[in-house]
């Protein structure tokens, strides 16, 4: 298994030719997706192709949210990447993950009013586009910065980090990331990702003390207690004993951890809630701590966090 406390790598990757899905000749100016209300172009503006109807609000609002594709990736992301950076979200309908992140990347774009772009693939409807850009599995997260693509990742992976690639993508494309509001939760973050475990324990407990209700700082906390567990652990023997024996409570709770680093957290939380159900007394309370700590590594508003907890109070109830 990949080490849990490996976080994606910003860089060039040179080997893909974007070149190819370049037009021939480049459209006059790019367009400003933060001038660009509900996918029409003001007067005197180019519009962004693909734009999500009431996805861009006025100037100053927020960034655009854009449906690309096969036919609209020339101008919709290479274009625009010359002058705002594209991060493309690389999903599917059937596919649960991707439910869980697609909420994340469009509340960050939101919030990062503008600085970068949120681009929607449809990974059924452009399988040329998926293919082209050697998107192995979904959900997938790659971006592309001055008509270059940048390194992402794949699968579901908690908030904060999904915060410090953004913040990457944005210094890779000369943008001037604001200073952290909380040093605390810098220092924090930057011990947790170079895998010092002790020394992000006790930043994020410091945090938690002075600010209990601090939900970044109980996710980081619930991190380092995930990274912790699966240390040493071999993901396919422990999947394979949680298949064999429905009883193994251990193998089970490490499976859970191991599909939450996998991207599969909604079907992480399942396999807990069925576990509450088979247990009882000190065994059950043990696994209902266990799944509270991995809604905790999601946070509060993740929506497949608030699905699993009314089905575990469904459980317990």
């Amino acid at each position: 298994m990949s080490d849990p406390r490996t976080t994606p790598s910003i860089f060039t990757r040179g080997a893909v030719d974007l070149g190819a899905l370049r037009p021939a000749t480049r459209p006059a100016g790019p367009a400003d997706p933060a001038r660009v209300p509900t996918g029409a172009a003001p007067a005197g503006q180019p519009a962004v192709p693909g734009a999500i109807p009431g996805a861009i609000p006025g100037a100053g609002h927020g960034p655009a949210v854009i449906d690309v594709t096969e036919e609209n990736f020339q101008t919709t992301v290479l274009e625009l990447s010359m002058s705002t950076p594209v991060i493309l979200d690389f999903w599917a309908e059937w596919s649960e993950a991707c439910k869980q992140l697609s909420p994340v990347l469009e509340k960050l774009a939101v919030e990062y009013g503008g600085s970068w772009v949120l681009g929607k693939v449809d990974v059924d409807a452009n399988p040329r586009l998926a293919q082209a850009l050697r998107v192995q599995s979904i959900p997938t997260v790659i971006a592309v910065v001055g008509g270059q693509l940048v390194e992402g990742f794949p699968g579901v992976i908690p908030e904060p980090e999904i915060r410090r690639y953004v913040d990457a993508v944005l210094k890779a494309g000369g943008i001037e990331v604001a200073a952290p509001e909380d040093p605390r939760m810098d220092a924090a973050d930057d011990a947790l990702m170079t895998g010092d475990l002790d020394e992000a324990e006790a930043a994020y407990r410091k945090i938690l003390a002075e600010s209990p209700q601090d939900h970044a700082a109980e996710s980081g906390l619930a991190q380092v207690e995930l990274y912790r567990r699966v240390t040493g652990v071999d993901a396919e023997t422990v999947m394979a004993k949680a298949a064999d024996d429905p009883d193994d409570i251990e193998s089970h709770q490490l499976a859970a951890d191991i599909e939450v680093l996998s991207g599969q957290a909604p079907e992480a939380y399942d396999r807990l809630v069925a576990l509450v159900k088979r247990t009882t007394g000190d065994e059950r309370d043990a696994v209902r701590k266990r799944l509270l700590g991995l809604f905790a590594v999601a946070g509060p508003d993740d929506p497949a966090v608030a699905t699993a907890r009314r089905a575990l109070a469904r459980a317990l109830f």
